[in-house]
């Protein structure tokens, strides 16, 4: 596995393209630590968003994964581009005449995948450790380290999402259009849950039950959106009309875990089934 992986991160350190997606990608992710330090003023009130608490133990696990989460798209032009580089300058085909077989190539990009998740999910892990200790007004062990499933289900996430861009780069072979490919089928998720909602099931609740099936929507429900967490959002918005507070859960439940281990496991599998049948 040593040596397939070597073999990875040599092609991507020759090539400038990925390696500069690759540094902006953890400079960007170093740009929460900014979030800090930004002032904000609203009808004549000055406050720093560190303040408001953002940064606590254990909502910071929360938040930061979540806004970690926008930015893998950095790391999918990576994976995306890595592929269509093997069929562009011939390094698949010169590989498989080497000795390499089919299965230990898709083996080496599947690794590759898991060492950029990886990456990413120690990178906000400390990242979220330095400025929680230094902002949070709770800084007890106990405290500090609960509420870390939100960084396994980062690191999950991560590992499905670029397994399907991993998917898109072998079907499509060229990065632009395996890229369209992928923001396309967002679109199609969101369209179909506009239709299912407003023009199929008309129901809120059942709707999500049937798009949480949907690849990106399963890895969505991963981690959930943070900002409702606030307490002054709680207090304002999701009081209902009888005073009774409206508690939202902002877990992940066991079964939307196997889902997308499921679309992984699929992603992983057809990639290895298209590059086995095709005649390269």
């Amino acid at each position: 596995m040593k040596r397939l992986l070597n073999i990875e991160l040599q092609k991507l350190w020759k090539n400038r393209s990925s390696k500069i997606l690759i540094i902006a990608y953890f400079v960007l992710l170093s740009f929460i630590a900014m979030l800090a330090s930004v002032n904000f003023k609203f009808i004549g009130l000055d406050f720093r968003l560190a303040d408001q608490g953002i940064f606590n133990f254990p909502y910071i696990w929360h938040f930061n994964t979540y806004i970690a989460s926008i930015l893998k798209i950095f790391l999918a032009l990576v994976i995306v581009s890595m592929m269509s580089n093997e069929y562009t300058y011939g390094t698949l085909k010169q590989n498989l005449i080497d000795g390499l077989n089919k299965q230990e190539f898709i083996l080496s990009k599947v690794l590759t995948v898991i060492l950029f998740a990886v990456g990413s999910t120690i990178f906000i892990f400390l990242l979220s450790l330095i400025l929680g200790y230094n902002f949070s007004s709770y800084t007890e062990a106990s405290i500090m380290f609960s509420d870390m499933g939100y960084i396994a289900y980062y690191f999950l996430k991560h590992v499905a999402f670029f397994s399907f861009c991993l998917f898109a780069g072998i079907l499509i072979k060229r990065s632009a259009f395996a890229v369209g490919f992928i923001i396309l089928w967002q679109i199609i998720e969101l369209i179909s849950w506009w239709v299912l909602r407003w023009f199929i099931i008309n129901d809120g609740p059942q709707t999500d039950k049937v798009i949480q099936f949907f690849p990106f929507m399963s890895m969505a429900n991963l981690v959930k959106e943070p900002f409702s967490r606030f307490e002054a959002y709680r207090a304002l918005e999701n009081i209902n009309s009888n005073g009774v507070v409206t508690e939202k859960f902002y877990g992940t439940h066991w079964y939307e875990i196997i889902i997308v281990l499921a679309w992984t496991f699929f992603f992983i599998f057809m990639s290895y089934r298209i590059l086995k049948k095709r005649d390269l």
